[in-house]
């Protein structure tokens, strides 16, 4: 199989989608005022942690693209930042959170390997450089710890916090046929090797 890495980048930006289409779907249940309840976290409530994933993805996903697409750096990125919390239900916020993991996976499915080692350029206040693979790989990583935030945060609702972690595994591939189902997806299109 060629472009493995590439392969896999894909892989855990559909991880991604599946991981915030669970999440979301629970977090859906609450009322608005349990959404937007105080809590023990980094950021104070479920609402204001899944904004700010929304927004980071927003952040890192313009710079992949621009990058893949030959632009010049965002010169404003801190643009996607003038809200903190640009949505405040969250049925606005899943529709939001779903079209931004789309694109993810768009991107991630337009990459070779060797695409992945191409640098990326964020225009913080000290400029950003790092390869292509080592943002998705950051991004990726951000995502999974504010979701862990969100969950542990849903734990101490009435609702039951989904499970995160069935995705790999050909196995669990039933534990997964409805979330697949409400994607559109297949197990050979994530599957598939490219």
């Amino acid at each position: 199989m060629s472009n493995m890495l590439a392969q896999y980048v894909t892989a855990q930006a559909c991880n991604n989608a599946w991981a915030n289409h669970r999440l979301l779907k629970a977090c859906g249940e609450l009322t608005e005022a349990e959404f937007q309840a105080a809590r023990v976290s980094f950021f104070p409530t479920i609402q204001s942690t899944l904004n700010h994933i929304l927004t980071c993805d927003w952040f890192y996903l313009d710079a992949l693209e621009r990058e893949l697409r030959g632009e010049a750096p965002h010169a404003d990125c801190y643009a996607f930042f003038e809200k903190d919390e640009p949505f405040t239900d969250c049925a606005t916020l899943q529709a939001a959170q779903q079209a931004s993991d789309a694109r993810l996976i768009a991107h991630c499915r337009s990459l070779c390997d060797l695409d992945l080692a191409r640098p990326v350029t964020i225009l913080r206040d000290t400029p950003q450089v790092d390869t292509r693979l080592r943002m998705l790989a950051h991004l990726f990583q951000h995502q999974i710890h504010h979701r862990g935030q969100v969950h542990a945060m849903l734990a101490g609702t009435r609702i039951a916090p989904p499970q995160l972690d069935e995705f790999y595994c050909a196995g669990e591939a039933d534990e997964r046929a409805q979330d697949f189902l409400e994607l559109g997806w297949t197990e050979d299109a994530v599957w598939a090797p490219r």
